[in-house]
């Protein structure tokens, strides 16, 4: 499955995120040229302004909290959306190649395989929801319903170590140490379980 779905699912994802990319670049432009509206230019970039605005407003308001120059949001939002794409397709990496580690353990009637690939997968996705929750804190509030999901699945691993480290002035270095804990663990589970 890995080698026939995945490189669809990442082509198809690197096109959306050119399309994001193109059209942050575009508005980039505008914002900085300022067009005449009753051109046909500035027609132009009047619908990219529309059409863009429902991903840029949240990053604008972010960034007009913080006293940075708003022009600037769609540097921001090319970002995002890189970064974004980059977890999606590692949760399909993840997916797919535990889906194939555990249909090649059915096949060759292997429990010790089946075992490790789904821990081994499931370690992966968790730290990928650890990742995505540091990421989506910086830029949604508290009241997001993803990052509430988030923080409800993750908490429960988060919050011993939270009790053990003390932050760092401002920082919480919990999920570095948790994020390091689990990449040890997948690593183990791959040398015992998966090399055989």
């Amino acid at each position: 499955m890995l080698p026939l779905i995945y490189p669809v699912i990442r082509g198809f994802i690197a096109f959306l995120v050119m399309v994001v990319v193109i059209l942050m670049i575009l508005r980039l432009i505008s914002n900085f040229t300022d067009p005449n509206p009753f051109g046909i230019i500035g027609r132009f970039f009047f619908r990219i302004k529309k059409w863009t605005d429902r991903f840029v407003y949240p990053i604008a308001s972010f960034m007009a909290r913080m006293k940075i120059d708003t022009r600037i949001a769609p540097l921001i939002g090319i970002l995002i959306s890189c970064v974004v794409g980059y977890f999606i397709l590692q949760l399909f990496y993840n997916l797919f190649f535990t889906i194939d580690g555990v249909a090649d353990g059915f096949r060759n009637a292997s429990i010790t395989r089946i075992v490790g690939f789904l821990l081994y997968g499931f370690l992966g996705i968790y730290s990928l929801m650890i990742v995505i929750r540091i990421v989506l804190s910086w830029v949604l509030t508290g009241t997001n319903k993803a990052l509430r999901l988030l923080h409800r699945l993750t908490d429960p691993i988060l919050d011993p170590f939270r009790r053990i480290i003390p932050p760092l002035g401002m920082f919480d270095i919990s999920p570095i140490v948790v994020l390091f804990l689990l990449n040890f663990l997948q690593i183990a589970v791959a040398g015992v379980l998966l090399s055989a």
